[in-house]
């Protein structure tokens, strides 16, 4: 692995293509039941502004560093990470930092398509009517029958690996770009449909002081920090999706216009589906609570006593089926990348591959879900005590190998490459900005990810 010639052939057809992958990559489940929740919670256009501001202040310049990367490495997160460190003198072991983006987005695969399965079990059970009239009890009752159900939720997995399969074995244009341009436009109009809905039968004034009404007096320093946190995370830096996609990049593609448009299209996205959920919550008094509690324990007791529950039920589901689907596409492909890179094999035994794995280390999660809810592997660590095989796979990826990898990318990019370089290729033209974003990169990306990790070190 010291020399790595091969480069990625493959290109986006269009801006257009680029950025609805990326969009699709970044807007997962947690823009849909986390963030909303967080904004609410958080002081509502309080939190927004802040989180915005730390969105383009942090999100925005590690962002264009991992399109960047990719952009002139041409290769998988670790082969672009080498190609810029063999141009430009230094060591190439920083392609370990690559290779940490490689682990995590493996990791986080295994058990976000376990996730994915619960939204593909309940689009069926709202489709045939399984959410009628339920009440509290049986809401919770029917969801931990799932969790407690491994063949069920095998069986789901491997529907959702096998449509990940079918688009990643096509390859960029033929795969990637074809499924989301139908899977970004589909979410979209199914948020539309949602939120006509939601403020049709719901109440949406409710929603709109929840959302939108300034409470300045609940933004705090932890405010802050979690607004920095949301928005690092709500992006999708540190999986080594970005640079994956950013080799696919045309070299005359304008990285900064495209990254800004990402970050607020990723932030629509979310205040939508606020609008999409909480009109509901609030008509159907129910409690206001985040993750996958809203999404499969408390909305269903609203689809179960509203007029076409059924149908918007399902639709809320499949809304969640195009999020995590296309987030899967996007995490298998940074993934697949490097496999095949690694391994000098075609993609489609690159993607059987790595989706037999992670299927396979699934598979643990979802015994952790059931049976062995009470095995905590780690529990002779602190800080993973009490933790189950899904949570340990979840904090050593999310809380862990994201943070340190993107720390270390920003370090390799702001310190041990040639501004003549990072300027060309980020195409950023002005000087003060690119200076501003040196800075970022350099200084203060770094100590705020520092920060982060040792917070989750400290809880």
């Amino acid at each position: 692995m010291s020399s790595i010639s091969s480069k990625n052939t493959d290109q986006w057809s269009s801006r257009y293509g680029f950025l609805l992958a990326s969009i699709g990559f970044a807007v997962g489940m947690g823009n849909i039941w986390r963030f909303p929740y967080v904004t609410g919670q958080n002081g509502g256009s309080a939190f927004l502004i802040i989180y915005l501001a730390c969105a383009l202040l942090i999100g925005l310049p590690l962002l264009i560093t991992e399109l960047t990367i990719g952009k002139r490495g041409r290769s998988s997160a670790p082969g672009s990470i080498i190609n810029i460190a063999n141009e430009s003198g230094v060591s190439k072991q920083w392609g370990k930092v690559g290779s940490l983006g490689v682990l995590c987005a493996f990791i986080i695969l295994s058990y976000y398509s376990v996730i994915s399965g619960w939204t593909l079990d309940y689009f069926f059970r709202a489709a045939f009517g399984y959410l009628e009239n339920i009440d509290a009890a049986r809401s919770v009752e029917m969801f931990n029958s799932l969790n407690n159900n491994p063949w069920r939720l095998l069986f789901w997995n491997t529907v959702i690996y096998l449509l990940v399969i079918f688009v990643v074995r096509k390859g960029v244009q033929a795969g990637i770009e074809r499924a989301v341009k139908i899977l970004m436009p589909a979410l979209f109009l199914i948020l539309v449909i949602m939120m006509i809905y939601s403020a049709v039968t719901g109440d949406l004034s409710a929603t709109i002081r929840f959302l939108l009404e300034p409470d300045f007096s609940k933004v705090s320093f932890l405010t802050i920090m979690q607004a920095m946190g949301q928005a690092f995370f709500s992006i999708g830096i540190g999986w080594g999706t970005l640079i994956v996609f950013g080799s696919y990049l045309p070299q005359d593609f304008s990285i900064p216009r495209s990254s800004v448009t990402l970050i607020f299209a990723d932030t629509f996205v979310a205040i939508l589906a606020g609008f999409a959920i909480f009109p509901l919550v609030f008509g159907y008094g129910l409690e206001v609570n985040s993750g996958a509690g809203l999404a499969f324990e408390t909305l269903p007791l609203a689809f179960g006593q509203m007029p076409a529950g059924n149908l918007f039920g399902a639709l809320f589901f499949l809304l969640l089926i195009t999020a995590s689907l296309s987030s899967c596409i996007g995490i298998a492909e940074s993934v697949v990348s490097w496999v095949k890179e690694k391994l000098q094999i075609e993609r489609t035994k690159g993607i059987l591959l790595t989706a037999s794995a992670a299927w396979i280390l699934g598979f643990l999660s979802i015994m952790s879900l059931g049976a062995w809810s009470e095995f905590y592997p780690l529990n002779f660590i602190p800080l993973f005590e009490g933790k189950t095989i899904f949570d340990t796979l979840d904090f050593i990826a999310a809380n862990i190998l994201l943070l340190i990898g993107s720390m270390l990318l920003s370090i390799f990019l702001g310190w041990f490459v040639s501004q003549d370089l990072t300027k060309r290729e980020t195409g950023i033209k002005n000087k003060v900005h690119f200076k501003l974003w040196l800075i970022m990169v350099r200084f203060v990306a770094p100590i705020f990810l520092f920060v982060i990790l040792f917070m989750a070190f400290a809880e």
